[in-house]
């Protein structure tokens, strides 16, 4: 909207404004001004463009300043009246989701706002996000109508104010065709001399891996740890366990696992290679003996519990012994040989008297007890002699 200028200056000049041009202008320049323009730059405009009768000769100076000052006031982002719109608009998708990016206007005014719209193929545009300050648009959790199989496209335009942009639409997109697949999580688990690689799909915005791509598979590439160069591969496994087997014992592997499918011409990124080391004895052995000593342990408790009862009864049986057994295991003895050993007295010892002397003769009859004496009476004499 602007005012245009028709040689005078009317007082209302500045409340009202004109819509079309009245054909006025100097040396092939329209006249014009904003209708937002501040007090300063309408000022500035009716000075610069005063005519009078010794101004006329420097009017074509006179408006090259007042365009030069309108454009520096004003910034960029105002042309004609109009904003610009965001630029470098583009749809992407990645694990499935539907995104919307663009970049902001050159030197964008503070407060500007960005409105977005999508649509399916052969459909009209919906309304996507709505006075957003962020250079980007996440139209997958805005509706629950797209499709895995869909081909959209998508368009954004800048807002301050009342004012608004043109609509810039983006590039096309189908979904299972361009979305960009995010690398699977991978487990290793050591078994003996072999290793368990374990996959984990990673997570779509809308649908599933299995379901969007029927006929995905893996490849998986291994090498022996520092020997990237050496690496094998297995392609086309559709499950997501697996077990490789032709390793090395007692050898540190690193692999890494890539999703391909026929629809999406691009592969998913692979993951971060993870490592483990093989042994030589399985695992699952020590596992199995370990699980059949506690479980043998387990059964013979509960067998002793059971039948402890039985147990108890077969160890020590509570059950009588019969009356003649009891009669003949206690009755006293009654033999002849026991009775001639309880009553015969003990037999006389036969022995042998030994004396040891020093070699002297010792008289028979004489006792022990003088022999002694004399032995003790000769070693005092001897100890005095010396």
């Amino acid at each position: 909207m602007f005012f245009i200028h028709t040689g005078q200056r009317p007082a209302d000049s500045f409340k009202a404004p004109v819509s079309e041009k009245e054909g006025v202008s100097f040396r092939g320049v329209p006249l014009l001004v904003p209708v937002n323009a501040n007090q300063e730059i309408r000022s500035l405009y009716w000075n610069t463009l005063r005519i009078g009768p010794t101004s006329l000769t420097d009017m074509s100076a006179a408006v090259c300043t007042f365009i030069l000052t309108f454009f520096t006031v004003l910034g960029p982002t105002v042309v004609s009246g109009v904003l610009s719109p965001p630029t470098n608009v583009r749809l992407t998708s990645y694990d499935m989701n539907l995104l919307l990016v663009w970049d902001s206007p050159d030197g964008a005014a503070s407060g500007l706002v960005y409105t977005t719209q999508y649509r399916a193929y052969l459909s009209d545009y919906r309304v996507g996000c709505v006075n957003i300050s962020s250079l980007e648009c996440d139209l997958s959790h805005l509706s629950s109508s797209i499709s895995e199989y869909g081909k959209y496209t998508g368009r954004v335009r800048a807002q301050l104010g009342t004012e608004s942009s043109a609509w810039m639409e983006s590039n096309q997109i189908t979904l299972d065709q361009d979305t960009i697949i995010s690398s699977p999580n991978v487990s290793l688990f050591s078994n003996g001399a072999a290793i368990e690689v374990s996959i984990k799909d990673p997570v779509f915005a809308i649908s599933a891996l299995r379901k969007a791509y029927h006929s995905a598979t893996y490849n998986i590439t291994y090498w022996k740890d520092g020997q990237m160069e050496k690496a094998r591969s297995t392609s086309n496994i559709q499950q997501n366990r697996v077990v490789l087997s032709d390793l090395d014992p007692w050898t540190k592997y690193c692999i890494q696992v890539q999703i391909n499918t026929k629809l999406n011409l691009n592969p998913s990124k692979p993951n971060t290679a993870v490592c483990a080391s093989t042994t030589t004895e399985a695992p699952w052995v020590a596992a199995i003996v370990t699980f059949a000593i506690v479980a043998v342990t387990v059964a013979l408790l509960v067998v002793a519990v059971v039948y402890r009862k039985r147990i108890t009864h077969f160890f020590c049986p509570k059950d009588l012994l019969p009356a003649h057994f009891k009669e003949y295991l206690l009755a006293p003895l009654n033999s002849a040989m026991y009775v001639a050993m309880c009553n015969s007295r003990p037999p006389d010892e036969i022995y042998n008297p030994i004396i040891v002397t020093d070699g002297r003769t010792v008289e028979e009859g004489q006792p022990l007890e003088a022999i002694g004496r004399s032995c003790s009476k000769q070693t005092d004499s001897t100890e005095i002699e010396a």
